[in-house]
């Protein structure tokens, strides 16, 4: 298969910092089409996988899959996009098309395994894939969403990601009008469950452990904010909360949460892999039908609803844009949260 040589920043190993390289992509097929990258957002997932934390990567790594930029070649079978369209790429650039969660547009549950935007199997070059801290990337068009013209575009390229996550159990637990929703930790995925909950007419409250956050909270669109680490406060808003979503990404004791839940509600862990400790208590749980979910990014279809929908209603993340030669600082600095709330690269400085 022919392919282009584009530059891009990559890991080498483990500890390796990220740096200027070259890689390959393949030429447009039938069904493909190239997209120039005006903008990456980054995402923890990339920092994890740069080094390796959760075992598994494939170097080198290129990161980044929360990717906006302008399609300049497309496909002879591609009717959906024309060359010069705004186009977006997530966290997805395949899967198996034919399971039962794909014929569903789940392909973020594909029962064979999706192929990720970067350090997924390249089923065209062999290897691996690598993500948008690149000029270009080349992607199947069914795995391509439509970026609405009228929005921020370096501010939508976190929707791809931190968007989606949290859109998708707003909506599979039907947050609406009169919903009343909980958000745990403000960071990059609960600043943007807090808008998206607000956009679709909830009632929101953050959880946070210190009142610092309370104001930028409100400004953000929270109704409410709940210190976690007051007994009084929680004690409070017991049994109010029909969908909680937890974005925090390690460890902690989501007993106290589960008790703010209504009957019936459901407390989302969107942003913590692993066991829990302490245990869960299940006693609230059985009493109260309520229930303790995971739940992850969404698929195209749901994803280029939530695009439209933001486009509807002028919703894009907070975010600090930053050069690519800024990439290594940028990772400190989210190691510490020092962000708010999202950091978008400017792949012009690439």
């Amino acid at each position: 298969m022919s392919t282009i040589t584009v530059k891009a920043y990559g890991a080498e190993s483990t500890t390796a910092d990220l740096k200027e390289m070259n890689i390959e992509r393949r030429e447009v097929t039938s069904k493909d089409v190239e997209i120039e990258i005006l903008y990456c957002g980054v995402c923890h997932s990339d920092l994890h996988t740069a080094r390796n934390d959760w075992g598994g990567s494939l170097y080198p790594v290129v990161p980044g899959h929360e990717i906006v930029g302008r399609i300049t070649k497309v496909g002879s079978e591609v009717s959906k996009f024309k060359v010069g369209d705004l186009a977006g790429v997530g966290c997805i650039v395949d899967s198996c098309g034919h399971c039962d969660s794909c014929q569903h547009d789940l392909e973020q549950y594909c029962l064979n395994g999706f192929t990720g935007t970067y350090n997924g199997k390249d089923k065209h070059l062999g290897g691996h894939t690598f993500g948008g801290y690149s000029q270009k990337v080349v992607v199947d068009s069914h795995h391509v969403l439509k970026v609405p013209e009228n929005l921020d575009l370096a501010a939508v390229a976190p929707l791809l990601c931190a968007g989606i996550t949290t859109w998708s159990p707003l909506k599979h637990w039907n947050v609406g009008s009169g919903s009343k929703v909980a958000v745990v930790g403000l960071g990059g995925l609960g600043h943007m469950a807090i808008k998206l909950a607000k956009g679709l007419g909830a009632e929101v409250t953050l959880f946070s452990r210190t009142p610092g956050k309370t104001e930028d909270a409100k400004q953000l669109g929270a109704d409410h904010v709940v210190i976690s680490t007051d007994e009084a406060q929680m004690d409070s808003v017991k049994g109010k909360f029909d969908v909680i979503i937890d974005t925090v990404p390690y460890m902690h004791d989501v007993n106290p949460y589960v008790a703010t839940l209504n009957i019936n509600g459901t407390h989302v862990l969107v942003g913590y892999l692993g066991g829990l400790e302490p245990i869960l208590n299940t006693v609230p749980m059985i009493m109260g039908r309520k229930s303790v979910a995971g739940s992850v990014i969404g698929g195209i279809a749901e994803t280029q609803e939530l695009l439209d929908f933001c486009g509807e209603h002028n919703i894009v993340s907070e975010i600090e844009m930053i050069k690519m030669q800024d990439i290594n600082e940028a990772y400190e600095r989210m190691l510490k949260s020092d962000v708010r709330y999202r950091f978008v690269i400017d792949m012009q400085s690439l």
